[in-house]
């Protein structure tokens, strides 16, 4: 089984693990959630430099979760990666858990409290320019929702990354054109992302955001001595991987009854079934 094959395996358990937790809380954002798992998965196993062993060393790769309403995926895809125990992931939700409702930085591998959208990416302007400043070469990846746009400290923070020129920088964006309110362009239209990164001094590459392959491909062209911040806009289906989540604005907080739950694992596992022959 090649890498590539390895991850999407990995994926389909992360999505199990994530429609798990979210049931047994009774709560959790499970359309974005769903969305972000590939890129997610390309990150912590074939792009960044992490340790989970040693998750704090200085030379590590940062990784902020902007769009850290979408928890679950994280926390799913920390526990794959080593970074948190997956017997852990039941007590999602619960009293006294480690695992809150928001991103925490108490957790092995989350480097921001995160959740208010908005402020990810001027954390990651600050820890791009300091990384500049103290003459390291680690990255910073920043993942956000496209409609976490409308808040206007994201244009100052893409004005300031360009104006440092921190080609250390990575933006990622999860384009599924659906936010809590509906589709993106009728809540406060973003038109053609790419080319307003572009606008502001950006690198900008365009990839499949559902596609491990074309995530990795795409994030690995990516060189630190451009003199420009770089943008990705991924292109991913809110929901993905479960056929009546997909696209469906009314996924966005709902929590899966116990049917939908079976159903949804059950189509998983038919997935691996048919693309990787398991019984």
């Amino acid at each position: 089984m090649s890498q590539i094959q390895s991850l999407e395996r990995y994926a389909v358990e992360v999505r199990k693990n994530l429609l798990k937790i979210i049931f047994a809380a009774s709560s959790g954002h499970t359309g974005g959630s769903l969305s972000c798992v590939d890129i997610l998965v390309a990150l912590y196993f074939g792009v960044m430099k992490i340790d989970p062993d040693n998750p704090g060393k200085p030379d590590r790769d940062r990784f902020i979760m902007s769009k850290g309403h979408s928890v679950e995926a994280l926390y799913a895809v920390l526990a794959k990666r080593g970074f948190i125990k997956e017997e852990i992931l039941g007590t999602y939700g619960k009293y006294n858990s480690p695992l809150a409702g928001h991103l925490e930085i108490k957790i092995p591998g989350v480097e921001l409290n995160s959740g208010s959208l908005g402020h990810g990416l001027s954390v990651g302007v600050g820890m791009a320019l300091a990384a500049k400043r103290s003459n390291m070469d680690y990255k910073v990846v920043v993942l956000m929702g496209d409609g976490e746009h409308g808040e206007g400290s994201i244009s100052e923070a893409i004005t300031a990354a360009s104006h440092y020129k921190l080609d250390n920088l990575i933006v990622i964006v999860d384009r599924n054109r659906l936010q809590i309110s509906g589709n993106t362009e009728d809540v406060m239209a973003l038109g053609n992302l790419a080319e307003r990164y572009k606008a502001y001094g950006w690198n900008t590459l365009e990839c499949d955001g559902n596609n491990i392959s074309d995530i990795i491909e795409t994030l690995s062209s990516i060189k630190n001595n451009s003199g420009k911040p770089t943008s990705v806009i991924a292109y991913t289906i809110k929901g993905k991987g479960v056929s009546f989540i997909e696209n469906r604005t009314s996924w966005h907080h709902r929590v899966p009854t116990i049917e939908e739950l079976n159903a949804a694992i059950c189509e998983l596992d038919n997935l691996l079934k048919l693309k990787y022959h398991e019984s």
